[in-house]
Formats: structure tokens, C-alpha cells, sequence
């Protein structure tokens, strides 16, 4: 990820921002600029919950340069409470012992390092509830 695309995401990355379409009330996490539900352009930021379930999930064996070290991890979609889905890792708890629908909260974490004296990139990580 380039340093501006990486600041440009400061806002959603830092404080769980959402955008919540104000015709029918859809919920997007990342934010949208479109909705794709009914096509309205207008938008206003709400704060997602810090808990959720694990909807599903998968191990990862083979991981991407950045993440070869994490190997193995699993990596599952998260729906907050009141619906909105994320995918993001999920991390504290051995493979053996994740469930589909275990309550999870979301932590904010170091997800990567860009080199050795790159930026630090943090993003969301589920923890079990």
C-alpha cells in the first residue's frame, strides 16, 4: 500500500468508521461513495460496535510476502452487531478452537511493517469475546 492511499484511510482504520446510506439506511464498511442497494450518493458516518460474530472463516498456509511469518492464520468475515460484515484476522485463539458464530471483539493492531523503516500499517483484528 502506497503512503498516500494509506493516509487517505486514516479516518475508517482509526475509529471504525462506516458510511450508512441515508435513503435506505444500508451500512457499508469499508465506506462507499455509491450504495449499492438503491443507487444514493448520500452518506453519513456512524462508529460500528466493537463486538460481533465470526460468520466464516479459513487458514491461511500460503501467505502473501507481508504476512509470511503469520503463517498459519486464520482470516474470517466478521459481521458486527446490527449486520455490517468485515473481513479481517482473527488472532489470540488456536485453530482448533475457532467456531463459526464465536462472539468476537474488534482490536485495533499492527497488522504489517512496510520494510525497515517503512510505515506501520494498523488495521482490525477479532479477538473471541
Amino acid at each position: 500500500m502506497s503512503l498516500p492511499s494509506y493516509w487517505r484511510e486514516i479516518p475508517q482504520r482509526y475509529r471504525l468508521e462506516a458510511s450508512c446510506c441515508t435513503k435506505c439506511g444500508a451500512t457499508y464498511f469499508p465506506p462507499r461513495v455509491v450504495c449499492s442497494g438503491c443507487g444514493c450518493r448520500q452518506f453519513e458516518t456512524v462508529n460500528l460496535p466493537e463486538t460481533g460474530k465470526l460468520v466464516t472463516y479459513t487458514i491461511i498456509h500460503v501467505a502473501p510476502s507481508r504476512f509470511v511469518d503469520q503463517v498459519p492464520y486464520a482470516v474470517g468475515i466478521v459481521e458486527f452487531d446490527g449486520g455490517t460484515r468485515a473481513m479481517m484476522q482473527v488472532v489470540d485463539v488456536s485453530e482448533d478452537k475457532i467456531k463459526i458464530g464465536m462472539p468476537v471483539r474488534i482490536e485495533f493492531r499492527k497488522l504489517y511493517s512496510d520494510g525497515e523503516a517503512g510505515v506501520i500499517c494498523y488495521g482490525y483484528k477479532a479477538v473471541p469475546a
